[in-house]
Parts: C-alpha cells; sequence; structure tokens
C-alpha cells in the first residue's frame, strides 16, 4: 500500500435488522462511509464471518464504495435486532460472540495504523478482549504528529462498557464525542453526578488534556467544547425518518471537515446539517447532497 493518509472507523461491523429489512450498520462503518463521501480516503476495520451474511457484508460495502480492512475469521458475522419507537428513536438488541468481538491486529492493519490520520473508535467494540486490545494496538500505533486525530464516540449500547474501559478510552483520545444521556451515566461512574451538563464537559475536557469535546444533545442542540470556547447550535426541525447512523454522521462530516482545513464553526454547522438530512432519510447511509459534501 502506497504511504497516504486515511482515516479509519474501527470496531463492530454488522446488519441492522431493522423493521424495514437488514441494513448494513455499526458504527465505524457508518462514520467511514460518510467520511467517504466527503472524498477522503476513508476504511471501515472490522471482522467477519465466513457465511452468507459475510459476503453480503462485503457486497453492501463494495456497493457502497467503502475500503475495508475486514478480516474473515471462525465466528458469525454480527446482527443487531433494532426496533424503533413512536419517534422513530431505535432500541438495540446486539448478539454476542460475533466476528466483531474477535478483530485481530494483523500486518495489514498495522500499516493501516501507521498511516492514518484521524480514527473513530466506540465501546461497544471493546466489550471483548480481543478487539480491544486491537483497538488499543492500532491507537498505540499512530503517528504521533500533533494533527493526528484520535475520535472516542462513546456510543454506550445495552450494558457493554465499564468505568475501565471508558477511561482507557477517554485517555487515549484527544476528541471525545458523547450524548447528554452518556455524559449523564458516566458522570455517575466517574463520581460528579451533581454538576451541570457544560461544567461536566469542562471538567472531562481539562482533565484529559482534550482538543475537543463533542456533546449532542438530540433535538435540545449540540455543543463543541474546544480550549476556552464553546460551539453552539440547535438541531434543525425535520421530518424524521429514524434516528440510526446520524450520530456517525455527524461525527463523519465534522471529522472529514476538520481534515480540510475548515474553522471548529463551520465543521459543527456542516455536521448539524448533514445529520439532521440522516434523519429524514430511512436506512444508515444515504447519499448526502451534493451542496454538503463539495
Amino acid at each position: 500500500m502506497e504511504k497516504k493518509q486515511s482515516v479509519i472507523g474501527i470496531g463492530e461491523a454488522l446488519f441492522d435488522m431493522l423493521p424495514s429489512g437488514k441494513k448494513l450498520g455499526g458504527a465505524p462503518a457508518n462514520f467511514a462511509y460518510h467520511v467517504s463521501q466527503f472524498g477522503l480516503d476513508s476504511w471501515a476495520v472490522s471482522a467477519m464471518g465466513d457465511d452468507e451474511l459475510g459476503k453480503e457484508l462485503e457486497k453492501e460495502l463494495d456497493d457502497h464504495h467503502l475500503n475495508y480492512e475486514i478480516e474473515k475469521i471462525d465466528y458469525p458475522t454480527g446482527t443487531v435486532q433494532v426496533t424503533l419507537d413512536a419517534n422513530g428513536i431505535p432500541c438495540y438488541d446486539i448478539k454476542e460472540g460475533a466476528a466483531w468481538d474477535n478483530i485481530p491486529y494483523t500486518p495489514a492493519l498495522d500499516r493501516l495504523a501507521k498511516n492514518c490520520t484521524a480514527v473513530c473508535y466506540g465501546s461497544l467494540a471493546q466489550r471483548n478482549e480481543v478487539s480491544r486490545n486491537t483497538i488499543y494496538r492500532f491507537l498505540d500505533n499512530m503517528p504521533e504528529e500533533k494533527e493526528t486525530l484520535k475520535i472516542f464516540d462513546i456510543n454506550l449500547r445495552q450494558g457493554f462498557y465499564n468505568k475501565e474501559i471508558i477511561t482507557e478510552s477517554i485517555k487515549r483520545c484527544n476528541i471525545l464525542k458523547i450524548n447528554d444521556e452518556e455524559l449523564i451515566t458516566i458522570s455517575r461512574l466517574f463520581g460528579y453526578p451533581g454538576i451541570d451538563l457544560e461544567n461536566k464537559c469542562w471538567l472531562l475536557l481539562g482533565k484529559y488534556n482534550l482538543k475537543m469535546l463533542i456533546l449532542t444533545c438530540g433535538v435540545n442542540g449540540s455543543y463543541v467544547f474546544t480550549s476556552g470556547e464553546i460551539s453552539f447550535i440547535e438541531t434543525p426541525r425535520v421530518e424524521v425518518a429514524d434516528t440510526v447512523g446520524a450520530g456517525d454522521s455527524f461525527t463523519g462530516a465534522f471529522v472529514a471537515s476538520i481534515l480540510k482545513g475548515k474553522s471548529v464553526r463551520e465543521a459543527h454547522e456542516l455536521a448539524v446539517k448533514v445529520s439532521a438530512y440522516v434523519c429524514t432519510q430511512h436506512g444508515v447511509m444515504p447519499v448526502l447532497p451534493e451542496e454538503y459534501t463539495r
């Protein structure tokens, strides 16, 4: 592989079993797909089974013109049963013992790590030690340049997290992305539940020496905290089809914009527009309008 800068989503690659049918999913693949729409070299990194669902997963990734480094291993391809409530908010039943729980660290993955400009990872893919260790090795082998972005998009799901995983992951990132409910949960875990959301964010930003902290609050807007500054943008009112993947599209648009030299405010504005658009579409990987990606 020639040396070029790459943006990576590492972790779960799976099928969301939605009421409307089976859809390619998993936050890392969603993130990588949205980054790719901005013309950047992006990759989904995971593992899949040598099974029918694995073949379908490869075909879906190819159909979305997405680069991937996804090892075939002796575990089933991952699935998630997704049900939607009356407001289109998803509820997840995530099957255990999946291929993405056992992502191997390979020479190909090591090459990707050494050429990686930005990586996005979450807590879910760390529920099993094998994938957790692979993610940490990947992060540890990335270039040390100060422009390198390590985004921990916390994505708490079911009971698949603990204080140690959260702490280790925040220590390894320089951008933390979290929603308001997750912030309350980890504030309880870390023992400072009493202070307001904004002060919790400042506390995390300072304690872990983060470049940025992104806080999304659903219909109540979103914030980007950087040293001494806050960007706040209200959430646009749109006709919601479903919200699955909207957060990943926000992260992808934001990171792509920052890498292309936009200011934090400009990146934030675009991320809000993109995620609002994705909420109006069924499925997690719609093609974005050209006005957003050019």
